[in-house]
């Protein structure tokens, strides 16, 4: 199949690349605007206890909304003004048919609206539009509202206009990704193929594979949502994975003309070998990707939409573009040389040969030191503690973040630690009022709102909110707390809420109950998609060699290498080593971020994994005697002939991840750095050393398969050449 496509694109190459331009065109004119169409939370089960409860609050009490939080604050004495501005405020946000409800300090100064200083009133206001619009709408309020007169200061913050803040962060961050990462790995392609027009090449089929992703996604935005960090994913797999197959199938093409072919038959034998590798490898790391499809919420799965749809292109465009650019070149592919560069040398002669015969000679010291580096540096992944996204994800310099900050440190409660009970069905006012005096006690919490009343600390203080109960006898009551929700101590809280005893069966929201659903909701997804990509890659491992023991070696390295990865993730960004690189240490990681990467940087060790074992197992195939010797000798004969190809690899797709690494939202900067140090562990340790180690020590057992099974292979195998 694959020759008879590339003998068609040969023939018709010109042809083929004008069709590729205006399909192009059309994606990307299908794709232009798609930021605007994507969303900055999706976190959590839809079904999750919270979500729930908030659909309640929007149906019930007209309080489903995201929170707008205005920060109006004075110097000291300076209180008159503050007020006038601050009602000003008030009667415009009631005023508007976005916002749903409006609290403010300055008509009820409770310790939750008003600093402990009394020189900050939070104004708080549920605006309509879910994740999709709210945010939106958010941002045009805040627009839309007066400046405040000197010396007063007003700062927007709140859920809803940090994710408004995230989704333009990120589009910055995406701009700066790509003006990092595109010009730095031409030049470090230019370095590797020594000339102009073969280093243009993988930038090209790169670029391809964004716009054409970019379109898909608009596509999957008329009927779902999708998150906006899946265009940061685009990007970076786009890149990586078009420069990595470009990259094998043009060193493959350059050593089939040096054999002697002439450049058609070298072509296609390029692509017998080197084509179904790529094939092979995308099957590999589409399905690693498209488990996350499996997750019930909708920010994993937008990487799922996003990782595979940048697969198949980035695979399409190496297996049609990359030949018809190939044909239409000619000699030409090898013009506009940078310095000299000679043949070839025989890779009995090359550095790579060399180290893995020192390698294979001391593979049980250097295996056993290898296993044990790597669990130590994984050990911090013991401690970790996930959390949920807020305003803590943001640059310190976004407002958002600042007014988060000011309620932390300023305000005897924290309005973000805030948690909402709704009892379901109709009870009278003294079990609510009973209720509410009893969650008043619990430790850490401050006042307790209800319809009957506001309590603190075991007594009514005040009245309550009479629109806190629904017309269909539901009840909403609201618990303030003076703890970082993140937090273990908030958890705590939480359970204790749980505790007591409630008069009607009640729904729980808030940060506290997020975080602990959106862990929750992963952590019972996780077994299925942990299983359904191993299952599949021994599979397909096992097509690929005819072995039962290289895919367990492959699982069991992939999962001590990644284990690494996530310890330093924890040292960095939860303990704050480093200075957490910039960014604001809560002692959590985002939840989310450690399944994102596994699937992620699971698929592409994957990637390299077949790279390497392809050939191998063709140097093995091709052995005259099938023992000891002759695994020994095409495992250094299979690097020799990969180590280039996937050091080079490894370093363009870590230049391509590193470039995230200086997103201004935190998560994508763990994302970027942790990419960047999963890949280089993977070429360097793993494939260098860790991999020829286990394959010495395990000799001729490598190609091991049940007598049935090896029948099976012969059948169905995958071979490249």
């Amino acid at each position: 199949m694959i020759d008879a496509l590339t003998r068609l694109v040969a023939r018709r190459a010109k042809a083929v690349l004008l069709l590729a331009v205006i399909l192009l065109a059309g994606l990307g004119l299908a794709g232009a605007g798609v930021a605007d169409k994507l969303q900055a939370g999706g976190y959590v089960d839809p079904q999750a206890e919270a979500m729930q409860t908030y659909n309640h609050m929007a149906d019930d009490f007209h309080r489903g909304g995201l929170p707008l939080v205005l920060a109006v604050s004075v110097p000291e004495g300076q209180e008159g003004p503050a007020s006038a501005y601050g009602r000003d405020l008030v009667d415009r946000l009631k005023g508007d048919g976005r916002v749903e409800s409006v609290v403010d300090g300055f008509s009820a100064p409770t310790p939750m609206l008003l600093s402990e200083n009394k020189r900050t009133v939070l104004i708080v206001a549920s605006i309509a539009g879910g994740e999709s619009q709210a945010p939106l709408n958010a941002k045009a309020i805040v627009a839309s509202l007066p400046g405040a007169p000197s010396p007063v200061t007003m700062t927007p913050g709140g859920q809803a206009y940090s994710y408004a803040q995230i989704n333009d962060q990120s589009s910055k961050d995406l701009l700066v990704a790509e003006a990092v990462a595109i010009p730095i790995t031409f030049l470090v392609l230019v370095w590797v193929f020594g000339g102009l027009v073969a280093a243009a090449i993988p930038v090209l089929i790169g670029i391809a594979a964004i716009i054409a992703t970019t379109g898909i996604l608009r596509a999957f935005t008329a009927i779902t949502d999708v998150s906006i960090f899946a265009l940061n994913l685009t990007t970076a797999m786009g890149l990586a994975l078009a420069i990595d197959y470009t990259l094998l199938v043009l060193s493959r093409y350059r050593e089939e003309v040096a054999a002697g072919g002439d450049r058609p038959e070298a072509l296609r034998r390029t692509m017998n070998t080197a084509g179904r590798t790529v094939i092979f490898s995308a099957v590999i790391v589409g399905l690693s990707l498209a488990a996350m499809a499996i997750f019930p919420m909708y920010f994993l799965r937008s990487f799922a939409y996003a990782g595979v749809a940048v697969v198949v292109f980035a695979a399409l465009a190496t297996l049609v573009l990359t030949p018809a650019i190939l044909t239409v070149l000619g000699d030409r592919v090898d013009a506009l040389k940078i310095g000299r560069r000679g043949p070839e040398p025989d890779p009995h002669d090359s550095l790579f040969y060399r180290f893995t015969r020192g390698v294979l000679r001391r593979a049980v010291p250097v295996g056993l030191a290898l296993i044990a580096l790597l669990l130590v540096l994984g050990s911090p992944f013991l401690s970790i503690h996930f959390g949920f996204p807020d305003d803590r994800v943001l640059p310190a310099s976004a407002s958002s973040h600042q007014v988060g900050d000011t309620i932390r440190t300023d305000f005897a409660e924290d309005a973000s630690g805030q948690v909402s009970v709704v009892l379901t069905e109709k009870v009278d006012d003294g079990a609510v009022a009973d209720y509410a005096t009893r969650l008043s006690t619990v430790e850490s919490t401050g006042t307790v709102v209800s319809s009957t009343g506001t309590y603190l600390g075991g007594h009514r203080i005040a009245d309550g909110d009479p629109t806190s109960r629904a017309s269909n006898g539901t009840v909403l009551v609201t618990v303030s707390s003076k703890l970082d929700p993140l937090t273990n101590a908030a958890s705590d809280q939480l359970d204790r809420l749980r505790e007591v005893r409630a008069p009607a069966p009640a729904s729980f929201g808030g940060s506290a109950q997020l975080n602990r659903d959106s862990v929750q909701s992963i952590l019972d997804t996780l077994p299925t998609v942990l299983i359904v990509i191993a299952v599949t890659t021994f599979i397909l491992l096992f097509l690929l060699t005819g072995s039962l023991v290289l895919p367990l070696k492959a699982l069991v390295m992939n999962v001590i290498s990644l284990s690494a990865v996530f310890g330093a993730l924890v040292a960095i960004f939860q303990w704050g080593w480093l200075g957490g690189l910039d960014t604001t240490v809560t002692g959590a990681i985002i939840a989310n971020m450690p399944v994102l990467m596994f699937c992620i940087a699971f698929g592409l060790s994957m990637d390299y994994e077949v790279f390497l074992l392809s050939r191998i197992k063709e140097f093995w195939d091709h052995s005259p005697t099938h023992d000891r010797a002759a695994n020994d000798e095409a495992v250094a004969m299979g690097i020799a002939r990969t180590g280039r190809v996937i050091t080079a690899a490894a370093l363009l797709m870590a230049i391509v991840f590193a470039a995230i690494g200086f997103a201004g939202v935190s998560f994508m900067k763990m994302f970027g750095v942790g990419m960047m140090i999963a890949v280089l562990l993977d070429a360097t340790l793993i494939r260098m050393l860790l991999v020829p180690a286990f394959m010495r020590v395990a000799g001729t057992w490598n190609w091991w398969a049940a007598a049935p099974l090896k029948r099976l292979y012969d059948r169905v195998g995958l071979r490249e050449s």
